[in-house]
């Protein structure tokens, strides 16, 4: 029986770049809409603006582009279940890095808080150009470690997800489970406000739709 779950998950799927976010969001897009789910993919706005612009921003462009990729997540998140490939802490920790520009953090943040699962993909992947907005393997290190600590220091939970293909799903479908079986479990001993002790899930029936369901059902319904 396919259930009909509450709109508003979102799945964030950060990282540095060229480390698999796109083909990470697809493939759980798709493994998400084979469980009966409604779910919405939202790309990187930051793609569609250079190739439009046939260039990188300049400062003062950022914080649209940033509210953009907000308001794009937002918009879908009406509609049922949400994979984003990026948000705008994203586009922030550029801003800092580049620009030397903090400025865009405190939305960017607020709007990472909403989420209810935030994927960071590790570098664990050969580095490739792809577009204006890529700026060579050297700067994945440093900026991986400013996502890490902008998150934390947000109090945004996350999980890193490693692997290459089909083993980088199931890195983050088992993350996922975790996140939902994990506070699941912690309401049902009455700790509402509890974390899961680690990332990993131990329900040995994970693949299980009807598993599945229940735990994003559970999830999404915390948040209505």
């Amino acid at each position: 029986m396919t259930p009909t779950l509450p709109t508003g998950c979102v799945i964030a799927v950060l990282g540095a770049e060229s480390t698999g976010k796109t083909e990470l969001a697809t493939a759980l897009v798709q493994r998400l809409r084979e469980r009966g789910m409604p779910t919405t993919m939202v790309g990187e706005y930051l793609r569609e603006w250079c190739e439009r612009e046939g260039r990188t921003p300049r400062p003062d462009e950022q914080q649209a582009i940033a509210d953009e990729q907000t308001r794009r997540i937002n918009a879908a998140a009406v509609t049922g279940v949400v994979v984003a490939d990026t948000t705008a802490v994203m586009t922030a920790v550029y801003s800092e890095l580049l620009f030397d520009d903090r400025s865009l953090y405190a939305d960017a943040l607020a709007a990472q808080r909403r989420c209810a699962i935030t994927l960071l993909t590790a570098l664990d992947i050969p580095w490739v150009a792809d577009g204006l907005q890529r700026d060579g393997p050297h700067v994945r290190e440093p900026v991986d470690a400013m996502v890490r600590s902008a998150l934390t220091s947000a109090s945004c939970a996350f999980a890193v997800v490693h692997g290459t293909g089909a083993e980088r799903l199931a890195s983050a479908w088992n993350a996922i489970n975790a996140i939902a079986g994990g506070e699941g479990r912690a309401r049902a001993r009455g700790r509402s406000d509890a974390k899961p002790a680690s990332w990993s899930w131990p329900c040995e029936k994970c693949s299980d739709p009807e598993c599945e369901h229940r735990l994003f059902t559970d999830l999404i319904g915390r948040r209505e």
